[in-house]
């Protein structure tokens, strides 16, 4: 359990770590933490929706949506109908997509030359390891929440009846 808990550590102070290297890099280009992460998610080419970001990307979806409301104004971004669900996807305009690449192109340098420095470390399992472990502790947290929400609302009941 020790090696376990170990582990689990060295993980958790290098996910703060590469937390706090993307919160620099925000204020380094004058943007939001979360904003940041939207244009990030955004910049794959694709169109997503509000739901499928929040999920993927854990940023709350009452901050997505300002973000969104934002870069609507700011014409960084449009809402098209998806094909397949009532729901808009989002697509970065041409000038979210110059303003993104532009913000973006310093730190997707730095992302490979430091992934380069250490590329001899990284393999294909390791990062589907990480992200089967985050998904799983996702569940495993999401779960207990769940299950500490439900005990809350029985006792506010049964306190109320």
């Amino acid at each position: 359990m020790d090696d376990h808990r170990t582990a689990i550590r060295s993980i958790m102070i290098a996910s703060n770590v590469l937390d706090g290297i993307y919160t620099r890099a925000a204020k380094k280009v004058r943007m939001k933490e979360n904003t940041l992460t939207f244009l990030y998610a955004l910049d794959d080419g694709r169109e997503h929706s509000q739901v499928e970001i929040s999920r993927e990307w854990m940023i709350p979806k009452t901050t997505l949506n300002t973000i969104v409301k934002e870069c609507i104004q700011n014409g960084l971004v449009t809402l098209v109908s998806g094909s397949h669900t009532k729901e808009k996807q989002i697509r970065l305009t041409k000038e979210g997509q110059n303003y993104a690449r532009k913000t973006l192109n310093t730190i997707y340098e730095q992302e490979e030359r430091a992934f380069i420095r250490t590329l001899q470390e990284f393999s294909p399992e390791f990062t589907e390891a990480l992200t089967r472990f985050c998904n799983c502790l996702n569940q495993e947290m999401s779960s207990d929440l769940e299950d500490e929400l439900s005990k809350e609302e029985k006792n506010q009941t049964e306190t109320v009846a």
